[in-house]
Formats: C-alpha cells, sequence, structure tokens
C-alpha cells in the first residue's frame, strides 16, 4: 500500500472538502482519503499498482485546486 501526502492552495470551504474527498476516493486503487481542512493537505493510501500521487493531484487540479506539492511513500 502506498501514501501520497499532498499539500494544496487554501481550502476555503467545508463542501470543497467533501468534492476533493469524493472525486479521490472514486480514482480506482484508492483506499482511503482525507482531506485535512487547516492544513490544506490530502492524505491519501492506495494500490500503488493502481494509481500514484501525481494521478490523485491532476483529479484534484481538475477540479479547480492548487496544488503545491506531492509527496509519496
Amino acid at each position: 500500500m502506498s501514501q501520497a501526502v499532498i499539500q494544496l492552495g487554501p481550502v476555503t470551504c467545508p463542501s470543497c472538502v467533501k468534492k476533493i474527498e469524493s472525486a479521490v476516493s472514486k480514482i480506482d486503487g484508492v483506499e482511503t482519503v482525507k482531506v485535512l481542512f487547516n492544513s490544506s493537505k490530502v492524505k491519501a493510501e492506495f494500490d500503488g499498482n493502481k494509481t500514484s500521487g501525481n494521478d490523485i493531484s491532476e483529479t484534484i487540479q481538475k477540479l479547480g485546486y492548487e496544488v503545491h506539492s506531492v509527496k509519496e511513500s
């Protein structure tokens, strides 16, 4: 199981959190996703054979949110 921490630009509303979590959770291979509102981070666990931190980042950007960095482990 791989993990990614994605640093976003400012997340301004609770509905943004739900929107991001909903979209990322639909990606094939994503097991868990949690948006940390106060720190504007997304933490995700996923199957590295099916998706990647960059794929998750691209999905978030397509929703209109700014991504500053992606750290995978």
